[in-house]
């Protein structure tokens, strides 16, 4: 019983997936999806923006003020991605997978 207790504390996961999001969906509820997750990662990285500023008032929080700006762009082109198909009746397929691996 004690080797298989080791073996199970030794052998330490590296990776994870997370299927976030996987289906079809209409261009109304896909287009909510879309806007959600960017939202939050957009909040994400002001947060960590906003903190990282009053730790020091003088760092330009270069990453994450990019990072920001990409992020609404992609808002914007998703927007305008789902507004072409919004009378097209057609459904949408999204395939959300998250990898998280360990990194040595």
């Amino acid at each position: 019983m004690k080797k298989t207790v080791e073996t199970i504390v030794n052998s330490k996961i590296k990776q994870q997936n997370i299927d976030l999001v996987d289906g079809t969906f209409n261009i109304s509820d896909a287009s909510d999806i879309i806007n959600a997750v960017l939202d939050v990662k957009i909040n994400h990285h002001k947060i960590k923006r906003l903190s990282i500023k009053e730790g020091d008032i003088n760092d330009l929080c270069e990453y994450d003020t990019n990072r920001i700006n990409e992020l609404i762009k992609a808002k914007e082109d998703a927007k305008t991605f789902f507004k072409d198909l919004r009378y097209s009746g057609k459904k949408l397929r999204i395939n959300g997978l998250i990898t998280i691996e360990a990194l040595d």
